[in-house]
């Protein structure tokens, strides 16, 4: 579910959002017991709402219940991510080719722009960052929006797309992929301004590829330390 910063809503909903954020950006670490009177007394709420929200997270595949346990923050291991993205190569694939049909010339204009201002923002993190915002701000959202498919839209901005925002986070702050990330995306953009979506599409699975692979790296460092 693409959950975007509440201006306005309910605790539970604005106690989401903040759980979301932390999970995805690792501040509540995988595998991590969470304990709710703590983290109503970080988010200054009841405790209801954030039970609330608990729930929530459970249905997005976040946190799972664990009986006699309790509640944990989701473990992405090697077998899910690797699951996770081949899913991920195979409909972000299909939606880049639907989109170089479908996205409008201003759409793709403002793609561009999009990714002049991720640039800019690689650049002051010195190229160590390359952390997508949620929705709007996010490239692979918006192309699967200009898809304009209710099916891909529904598979890949519901439960899954939090998941892969927690798997991108970790592969943001690798410095070697950084600049050929948004290389790879200013090619993708090109090929949807070029309407051709066999092209697109062979470039956003080689891109999901490449994160694929940098992923499995850091999985298999971790694992020899």
């Amino acid at each position: 579910m693409l959950l975007s910063a509440p201006k306005q809503g309910t605790l539970a909903d604005i106690a989401s959002h903040r759980l979301v954020h932390s999970i995805v950006t690792g501040e509540l670490v995988q595998g991590q017991k969470l304990n709710e009177a703590e983290l109503a007394e970080r988010f200054g709420m009841g405790r209801g709402p954030l039970r609330e929200a608990l729930r929530h997270m459970e249905g997005m595949r976040l946190v799972k219940r664990v009986p006699n346990a309790g509640t944990r923050v989701v473990i992405l291991d090697q077998k899910t991510m690797s699951d996770l993205y081949a899913v991920r190569e195979a409909l972000e694939g299909m939606a880049c080719r639907i989109a170089a049909t479908q996205m409008t010339d201003e759409e793709i204009a403002h793609l561009s722009t999009l990714l002049d201002n991720h640039e800019k923002q690689i650049e002051e993190q010195g190229g160590k960052l390359y952390a997508q915002s949620e929705g709007d701000l996010d490239f692979h959202y918006q192309i699967v929006r200009g898809s304009r498919n209710e099916m891909l839209m529904d598979l890949l901005g519901s439960e899954q797309y939090q998941l892969l925002r927690m798997c991108r986070y970790r592969t943001s702050r690798n410095a070697q992929r950084t600049r050929p990330a948004l290389s790879q995306h200013r090619q993708i953009v090109e090929a949807l301004a070029q309407r051709d979506g066999e092209l697109a599409e062979m470039l956003m699975r080689r891109h999901i590829q490449g994160a694929w692979r940098s992923i499995r790296e850091m999985i298999d460092k971790e694992e020899a330390v």
